[in-house]
């Protein structure tokens, strides 16, 4: 079942962010959409949901009220509007496909004309956390929001979400330093394997979740942003530790 609220008190995308872990949280609920901009809250939820219940799941800064009848069987959405989701989907990876892009071109320009392997993948995977690590420093908080939506850390540990970005920086600084490179591949290889965890859990529970591989300054679906994010770094770290270049 479907069911659009009118949600009160957002301010900013840490709100926003806020206000869809609260509401994830509930018992019984697959999906939530927040938007900013016109003060909603949408919840697919499994069963019809008591407006008392999303107000104790909220902060006492929000205020939620209903909007709308709630709409069921959900999976009978038009072809049309499945369509423009697609497109919509595909248009919001498109800003990754293009960072990911444009550190390679720095990434061939640094190591020009040599091009060997190992310096290429140590120099991307240092630009790569040091350009992510700058996305989610615009909005910390809201990044730290974000992030625990899905990460199991930084749910056990909140104060993790914060400290993230700047391992990223530690992280991206080292490599491109080549500095305890071995140390770095486990700690990514670790860093990255709980991230894809939680990532996992959100997927086979259907949910919808903002990603925060890019903080809140774009607005990507987490589980394709996530998993390629996650996937590139992951396969270059294994190939690095176990020497196959």
């Amino acid at each position: 079942m479907k069911q659009t609220y009118t949600v009160e008190g957002m301010t900013c995308e840490g709100c926003k962010a806020s206000v869809t872990k609260h509401l994830s949280q509930i018992k019984g609920v697959t999906e939530v959409s927040v938007h900013l901009e016109k003060a909603e809250a949408t919840v697919v939820s499994e069963k019809p949901l008591v407006i008392s219940t999303l107000k104790e799941a909220l902060p006492s800064k929000y205020t939620i009220s209903e909007k709308n009848i709630f709409k069921e069987n959900t999976n009978t959405v038009t072809t049309e509007v499945q369509n423009k989701e697609g497109k919509s989907k595909l248009q919001q990876l498109k800003p990754l496909f293009l960072i990911f892009l444009f550190i390679a071109l720095i990434d061939g320009a640094m190591n020009y004309p040599q091009f060997k392997t190992q310096a290429l993948m140590l120099d991307f995977m240092g630009l790569f956390f040091m350009v992510f690590s700058l996305f989610k420093l615009f909005d910390l908080k809201g990044f730290s929001s974000s992030f625990a939506m899905y990460d199991p850390l930084a749910k056990m540990v909140p104060p993790y979400g914060f400290v993230y970005p700047f391992i990223e920086v530690g992280l991206g600084i080292l490599f491109l330093m080549r500095i305890a490179i071995p140390g770095l591949l486990i700690i990514t290889l670790v860093v990255l394997s709980i991230t894809t965890i939680g990532v996992t859990r959100s997927l086979l529970g259907k949910r919808s979740i903002q990603c925060a591989c890019l903080g809140t300054v774009l607005d990507l679906p987490m589980t394709q942003a996530t998993f390629i994010e996650n996937a590139v770094m992951i396969v270059m770290a294994l190939v690095m530790i176990f020497g196959w270049v």
